[in-house]
């Protein structure tokens, strides 16, 4: 889950909320500059947290506090590596070419362990022969999917800058990343508070997202039942982000 402390407990956004803001934001990207397979792309930036299920498991602190996904350190267990097969398995159920994505992110998020265990290496070779398979299988170069993740990841990257509230003040540039294309992408909150990213990769002028956090108005929980429970019973706000084109 993201987390954000504020002056009366924490403000969640739940990573499956989080996902379907990455995806609002792909289904805006200019036609021109979109992956050929745009709708499963969007599926598969929309599902790539549905492992997350923050009503189950731990999800607080040693302290009790909310567990910001930011905190959780440590190797993939054999359990985890479990979880993310089932996730990757899952995703097949949509298509080989959502399976190939979320497979790829995974590989992303996984690959800086490498090295580590015996058992995280035989799972990344398994993801790297997977997509290769499912590559040759749609008849789509490296090329194609290595551009393809990285407007996956340029959505995603850009989601969690507003949900994490990331956004500098006094109207500083902050990088999102780098297209296919090796195109370096910034977002900037303008003083009337709507949102540019330069240079402007949408399809329209003008246009809202949004997704919905949830507000607990207490800080420590005693234990993850008590945390679930004032989730379910806490109110629920959208927010809301404007994106316009201007010119520097």
């Amino acid at each position: 889950m993201i987390a954000n402390q504020d002056e009366k407990g924490w403000e969640i956004i739940y990573h499956r909320a989080h996902a379907l803001l990455a995806a609002q934001i792909a289904g805006n990207w200019r036609k021109s500059d979109r992956p050929r397979r745009i709708v499963e792309t969007v599926a598969a930036i929309s599902h790539h947290d549905d492992l997350e299920r923050e009503w189950e498991g731990n999800h607080l602190t040693e302290v009790g506090t909310p567990l910001d996904f930011t905190l959780i350190k440590g190797l993939p267990t054999g359990e985890d590596l479990k979880k993310l097969r089932e996730l990757i398995k899952n995703s097949r159920y949509r298509g080989r070419w959502v399976a190939m994505l979320i497979s790829m992110h995974v590989s992303f998020l996984t690959e800086g362990n490498r090295g580590k265990s015996s058992e995280i290496d035989s799972f990344l070779d398994e993801q790297l022969q997977q997509q290769k398979q499912w590559r040759e299988e749609l008849g789509i170069s490296k090329e194609e999917a290595t551009q393809t993740y990285a407007f996956f990841q340029l959505c995603d990257r850009l989601s969690l800058i507003l949900c994490n509230n990331q956004l500098p003040a006094g109207e500083r540039y902050l990088e999102i990343g780098k297209d296919g294309k090796d195109r370096r992408y910034n977002v900037i909150q303008k003083k009337d508070q709507t949102v540019y990213v330069k240079p402007w990769p949408f399809e329209e002028e003008s246009f809202t997202v949004n997704v919905e956090a949830t507000y607990l108005n207490q800080v420590v929980f005693e234990n993850n039942e008590a945390f679930a429970q004032a989730l379910q019973a806490a109110p629920i706000k959208t927010l809301e982000w404007t994106f316009a084109n201007s010119s520097d």
